[in-house]
């Protein structure tokens, strides 16, 4: 008989929460009919806190894909009016992505239907286990030990 490996167990209860995250986001992003896909929201997301405009290239970068990833994304965001591709000022060659009103519109939905996924699924939690939870998720985000209390 094997000896069950607590870390390999951890690390599928990871995943599981992960998916199930997905599904209800997923579920919650179908309910408002924005017909944005995650990773699309995810370069929606990315947009919006980036100061200026961004290169196609830089957001490649940023989102850790490649670059024709992001131009699919970018194809599909613009046919749907959230996006718009303009020209860098200082060179007319490079293209720059910005958000439509419509984009910072979709993006409030975005938010709204994460924070409603997100109390679905902490609801089963009290504050002080949310306080932990938090503080346990920035230590495996960050890769930094944490601090004994």
């Amino acid at each position: 008989m094997t000896t069950p490996d607590p870390d390999g167990l951890l690390a599928e209860q990871l995943l599981r929460l992960t998916r199930r995250v997905h599904r209800i986001q997923k579920r919650h992003l179908e309910h408002r009919e924005l017909g944005i896909t995650p990773a699309q929201s995810r370069l929606l997301r990315t947009l919006a806190h980036w100061g200026s405009p961004p290169r196609m290239a830089d957001l490649a970068e940023r989102l850790e894909v490649v670059p024709r990833a992001v131009t699919t994304l970018v194809d599909a965001l613009e046919a749907g009016g959230k996006v718009r591709r303009v020209p860098d000022p200082a060179n007319r060659r490079v293209i720059r992505i910005e958000l439509t009103d419509d984009g910072r519109a979709a993006l409030r939905e975005l938010r709204a239907a994460r924070r409603s996924a997100a109390e679905e699924i902490l609801a089963p939690l009290t504050g002080d286990q949310r306080e932990a939870l938090g503080g346990l998720l920035n230590t495996l985000i960050d890769g930094t030990p944490a601090q004994p209390c």
